[in-house]
């Protein structure tokens, strides 16, 4: 089983408040104190925080109810009850939170270590001290704490990244994203080597670039064909996207199909997507086997094409370069 995990259904529950207390004070030789009831204490609320250091829901596979302490019931003496300790859920940035009955977005977290408050704690009851007044100096008036919250969410994982590698399973991706970052993506050749997306980091004099191995799309991907929507929605947050095709194909009349379906499927899921292709990676040179063809390959208006070989390394300079002036 994979580790990785972008998509999970879980119930959160903010803590309930404490109880106010009706009391009175009761000592030796004071007969008829006053009213001493203390406070309930507010119950905890849920609070999700994006953390930088995780890349996946996977913490959530095992566990789907998360709950917030309750505040503690107020006692004599004035005595007020403690609040409930919050629940922090940390998430990966890029998650999106839905409410699972309406699926509607509540929150995006995507900047680190911001704090979101997504349910309050119910408010801590008053104790009858609180009712004291100059007309009503022994009330036995006090209010019970309110009721946490609780809602059913559907947490999506949206990987973040500046610059996504989108193309046919086994283009060479993953070997693309190992030669240009720090990325360790794995590499076969069988369909679906990448089954999550990996992110690497180019490396630049004036910038460091958070770079996406998408997995592989295939035809019908836009209707869920294979793995669709899981992989297409990580695109979605990319500024640039690279299509990666495959010279190793029969003629350059199949490598302009891989181009017209790739493009099909993307508009088919996000027309708006389109307009972010801005390279397109010529990858596997080294064996094709019309290289003198290349040059009728017609990309996308606007579009750097390169040639490369991420086998032996060929045009990875001149990738890492258009993508620094990008």
């Amino acid at each position: 089983m994979s580790d990785f995990l972008d998509y999970v259904e879980i119930q959160i529950l903010s803590g309930n408040g404490g109880n106010g207390l009706a009391s009175f004070r009761r000592e030796k030789f004071i007969p008829f104190g006053g009213p001493d009831g203390g406070n309930g204490g507010n119950g905890g609320d849920i609070v999700f925080i994006g953390s930088n250091n995780l890349n996946s829901l996977r913490d959530f596979r095992n566990k789907r109810v998360f709950k917030a302490q309750n505040g503690t019931n107020g006692g004599s003496n004035k005595r007020n009850g403690k609040n409930g300790s919050n629940k922090v859920i940390r998430v990966p940035l890029g998650t999106e939170i839905l409410e699972l009955n309406t699926n509607k977005k509540i929150a995006d977290i995507v900047t680190e270590d911001l704090e979101v408050v997504l349910l309050e704690g119910g408010k801590g009851g008053l104790g009858n001290t609180f009712f004291k007044s100059s007309t009503n100096r022994a009330p036995t008036k006090y209010k019970d704490g309110k009721k946490g919250k609780k809602l059913r969410l559907a947490l999506n994982l949206k990987t973040i990244s500046d610059v996504s590698l989108i193309g046919y399973p086994n283009v060479g991706k993953s070997s693309i994203i190992r030669k240009i970052t720090n990325s360790k993506a794995s590499v076969g050749n069988y369909q679906f080597t990448t089954i999550t997306p990996n992110i690497g980091v180019l490396e630049t004099k004036n910038k460091d670039f958070l770079i996406a191995d998408i997995p592989g799309l295939i035809k019908g991907s836009h209707s869920g064909k294979g793995l669709g929507h899981q992989f297409l929605k990580h695109i979605e947050r990319s500024n640039c996207l690279i299509e990666v095709l495959d010279t190793s194909c029969l003629n350059i009349e199949e490598l302009q199909e891989q181009h017209n379906t790739l493009l099909f499927e993307l508009k088919e899921y996000n027309i708006k997507i389109i307009s972010r292709i801005k390279l397109v990676v010529l990858n596997k040179v080294d064996v094709c086997k019309f290289r003198d063809d290349l040059s009728k390959f017609k990309p996308l208006k606007n579009c750097i094409t390169i040639l490369a070989s991420s086998l032996d390394g060929f045009g990875m300079e001149d990738l890492k370069r258009e993508i620094e002036s990008i």
